[in-house]
């Protein structure tokens, strides 16, 4: 499956969980008669709930449900919950469930990383959101800065179609259309949805990526969260910061991961040689996927710019050529490098680089080739199960004290 650039389509910018689940569960309540969602983690909490009782709701008017969680990401998921959803008649799948060892997740790679929603084949989002009140910054200290969009226009049959391929080439539905018509143009931007898999996709995001970066001529301005970047991405990224190109990079300086830190910020000497700026966002844990490039490109989705999402993955990414989006990301980044960004000098990134140089040089190349390494042992083909047959179980849930200094244990 091949996606091309489409034409006539509308995107809107959701900053946060804030302003992107009431989007997403209005969306849910509209619907007329499909929904079909993809996401890595859902929480049984104050997001979870709603989203639940949105989806019930909608099952109720005789909405087709098809709701794809990760078996990693999801693994703690109550019975309870499952089961409300499984009586409502929405069609719940795991990917790629495996049973725990001692009591531990082992199935840590290869997971199913995109957050899809569409609906009725004429609405979709696509966002680097989960279902948890950790995306909810503006309510819970540790809540995570994060983006979505919602997109109308000929894109959504393509993101659709995506959707639908996970469900049908996992023999997880037999009886899905494949199209629901051609979704009527809904404005003027050009948009092409790339994904990652193990299969045929391997490099789209990555060489999208790669082809904006080489084209841009003024201003690249990335928010990752995760960043640990492939040998040809860190070359072209130093390419363009020599040819002139003002490029940025907005990384975690309060990460709900501290390893994550520590691997970027291993590249930090190496970046600022050729003129790269790079800021640390300090104000929560920052969880984005988003870039831009000069006054048009923008890419918003699911992908870090890590080992994990550019080799072993499932992701998607929207790229988008329109102006004012990226006017408006541009100003909003700006914003945060203004009032809760920390620039790193030269003096900050050779602190400690004594004792950093060997461990970066070791972790670089091993986690650069451990993709590879892990290609040649697939041990099991990924698969979807019905999530229908938990046994029930409450979740254990996090008060407001938990949530004010809680690190996540998943790279979400």
């Amino acid at each position: 499956m091949k996606f091309q650039w489409k034409e006539g389509n509308r995107a809107d910018l959701l900053i946060n969980g804030s302003e992107y689940f009431p989007a997403v569960f209005d969306a849910i309540r509209a619907a007329r008669r499909e929904i079909l969602i993809e996401t890595f983690i859902i929480f049984n909490d104050e997001v979870g709930q709603a989203l639940k009782a949105a989806l019930i709701d909608a099952a109720s008017r005789g909405v087709r449900i098809e709701v794809t969680v990760d078996g990693y990401g999801t693994a703690d998921l109550d019975g309870d919950y499952i089961a409300e959803l499984a009586a409502a008649g929405v069609h719940m799948h795991s990917y790629d469930p495996q049973p725990r060892r001692l009591g531990v997740r082992t199935n840590l790679f290869r997971r199913l990383h995109r957050k899809i929603v569409v609906v009725d084949g004429e609405l979709a989002f696509i966002s680097g959101i989960n279902y948890g009140w950790d995306h909810l910054p503006e309510k819970y200290a540790m809540g995570k800065q994060d983006y979505g969009v919602r997109v109308r226009g000929p894109i959504v049959g393509d993101i659709r179609r995506a959707a639908r391929a996970l469900l049908v080439e996992h023999q997880a539905v037999q009886d899905l259309p494949d199209s629901q018509g051609e979704t009527a143009p809904a404005g003027d931007a050009p948009m092409r949805l790339a994904i990652r898999d193990n299969y045929r996709h391997r490099t789209d995001i990555e060489d999208h990526y790669v082809a904006a970066i080489r084209a841009a001529r003024r201003r690249l301005l990335i928010a990752n969260a995760y960043f640990f970047p492939s040998y040809r991405l860190w070359h072209e990224l130093r390419t363009a910061a020599r040819r002139g190109v003002d490029v940025i990079l907005i990384l975690q300086g309060r990460p709900d991961m501290p390893w994550a830190r520590v691997l970027s910020s291993s590249l930090y000497s190496y970046l600022l040689k050729d003129g790269i700026r790079i800021y640390e966002y300090k104000e929560r844990p920052l969880h984005a996927k988003i870039a831009i490039a000069d006054e048009e490109w923008a890419t918003v989705g699911s992908s870090n710019l890590d080992p994990l999402s550019l080799s072993l993955n499932l992701e998607a990414n929207l790229f988008i050529r329109d102006a004012e989006l990226n006017r408006q990301l541009h100003a909003h980044l700006t914003g945060l490098i203004d009032d809760s960004c920390h620039l790193i000098t030269p003096e900050v990134a050779e602190r400690g680089r004594w004792w950093r140089a060997p461990l970066m040089f070791m972790s670089y190349h091993f986690l650069r080739h451990f993709p590879v390494s892990m290609g040649w042992q697939p041990g099991h083909t990924p698969r979807l199960e019905p999530l229908t047959d938990k046994p029930p179980g409450k979740q254990q849930a996090l008060d407001d004290a938990d949530k004010e200094g809680y690190e996540s244990e998943r790279n979400g």
